[in-house]
């Protein structure tokens, strides 16, 4: 009897370990039930709902559905891409991704695949980094007070009088700096800034192919050269000056090599008396229209052609733009510190007609210069022409007998509209873009201006040796225009 009553309780435990485990079994059959349906309806979500065609993060195209084939199928390329679109097109990609920047940033943790700033081991030669060349008494110091009107209500000097004035003010004080994705984000005067590095260059190739141009067109036809610096130029915070290249000096000794009957547009001391304005975007690589109409018009005073004050030029408003600055660094602050676009059209755009050819220079309709875009927030430096792979043409109502060709890179594109009024006809072409021969449309077209105008990085880069592609290639054949 004792025994038994010494096992009875044991019985009871084992009895009640069965018990517990059959509860929790029967919680996780039913958890398990509960989950399938809300697997099957986010499978069912990502099938049915509009995947992503492109990433305005990442500025790029997203990857496309697979195109069927067995041989594909069967080499397990098919089950490959499939994967890779479904991965790669989840609805709300932006989102998600800046969301996880978010988080990241809170925990202090720097976006993936960081690359660090070089640094050169050794100054600039000629460029004093222990008291900046920048005068604090320039006129862009000057002008600091008046943002909050239009530029063009100041008394300016003359385009050429401004090139002489001796340089810019300090950049701002920074208040924050850290490396992204090799770009330095500054954050200055309250707002973050995000500032690509200039490595240097010889030009070589830039120079060779205008003194080639130069000596198989008629001397007749005027040729200028007018590269726009970085931003990094003008706002590199203190203690940083030696991570990046002085532009100045290059473009200088790019100008010193031109044959003669090419002039040298120098907009880089023009563009530094106004770094205290809104001339280049924070959030994007490029300038802004602000900045170009400063280029623009001391390209005019040198081209000896009429030129417009911005006070008699609409403004148009574009809030909350963050550009490719966010891509490029993957910084949250970018993200949340958007900046308002600003460009100005013409008094006289409605009388000028906008022709527009595909880049071998057939015609494709009319349209108008500056054009809506689909997500301005993010797209709108697209608003000049729609973009870079396209022949463009304008005529105006100058009729002063001068026609321009601008050959540029996508900093270009903001410097055509401020010249409606200077030039009978205007034409731009991509130096990355364009399959006729520039000779031949040179003298098929009548042009008597052309205007080389680009970023540093491409007069120095690899986008320097399409110009020398641009002379030879398609020689004589013929370019017809099917708009006249």
């Amino acid at each position: 009897m004792a025994r038994n009553q010494t096992n009875s309780p044991r019985k009871k435990k084992g009895l009640d370990k069965i018990s517990r485990r059959g509860v929790i079994h029967g919680f996780s059959i039913l958890s398990i039930w509960n989950l399938i349906p809300v697997f099957f309806l986010i499978a069912l979500f990502l099938l049915v709902i509009p995947r992503a065609k492109t990433s305005n993060i990442e500025k790029r195209e997203l990857a496309k559905f697979p195109e069927f084939s067995f041989s594909a199928l069967f080499s397990g390329d098919f089950t490959e891409q499939l994967g890779n679109y479904y991965n790669d097109t989840v609805p709300g990609r932006d989102s998600f991704k800046t969301l996880g920047y978010r988080i990241k940033s809170l925990f202090g943790i720097h976006p993936e695949d960081e690359v660090n700033v070089i640094v050169r081991p050794d100054p600039v030669p000629g460029k004093d980094t222990s008291e900046t060349s920048k005068n604090p008494d320039s006129s862009a110091s000057e002008s600091s007070g008046e943002q909050s009107q239009n530029p063009a209500s100041q008394n300016e000097s003359s385009a050429s009088e401004s090139s002489a004035e001796s340089s810019q003010s300090e950049p701002p004080p920074a208040e924050e700096v850290s490396v992204e994705n090799g770009l330095l984000v500054v954050k200055q005067n309250g707002h973050y800034r995000a500032l690509e590095l200039f490595g240097g260059g010889s030009g070589n190739a830039y120079v060779e192919a205008l003194n080639n141009i130069r000596e198989d067109l008629s001397s007749d036809v005027r040729i200028y050269s007018m590269v726009i610096p970085k931003a990094c130029e003008y706002y590199m915070p203190r203690g940083y000056e030696d991570s990046t290249v002085n532009q100045k000096e290059i473009l200088d000794s790019i100008a010193e090599r031109f044959s003669s009957g090419i002039t040298y547009v120098e907009v880089e001391t023009v563009l530094g008396a106004h770094a205290d304005e809104e001339i280049y975007l924070r959030t994007d690589h490029h300038w802004t229209p602000l900045g170009a109409y400063y280029a623009a018009k001391e390209f005019a005073a040198k081209a000896g052609v009429p030129f417009k004050d911005l006070s008699t030029y609409e403004a148009h408003d574009i809030e909350g733009f963050v550009g490719t600055m966010y891509a490029f660094t993957r910084d949250i602050h970018i993200h949340d510190d958007p900046e308002t676009f600003t460009y100005y059209t013409p008094a006289n755009l409605d009388s000028c007609t906008t022709y527009f050819y595909d880049t071998e220079y057939n015609y494709t309709g009319t349209g108008r210069f500056f054009q809506g875009v689909a997500d301005p927030e993010v797209n709108a430096y697209l608003t000049f022409m729609g973009g870079d792979e396209k022949i463009v043409k304008v005529k105006t109502d100058s009729y002063n007998g001068r026609k321009l060709l601008i050959v540029k890179d996508s900093y270009g594109n903001a410097v055509p509209g401020y010249l409606f009024g200077s030039f009978e006809e205007i034409y731009v072409v991509d130096m990355r873009d364009f399959g006729c021969n520039l000779i031949d449309f040179v003298e098929d077209r009548g042009i008597t201006d052309l205007l080389f105008t680009m970023v540093t990085y491409s007069a120095v880069g690899d986008n320097a040796d399409n110009l020398e592609t641009m002379r030879t290639q398609a020689k004589g054949e013929p370019i017809i225009d099917e708009a006249e």
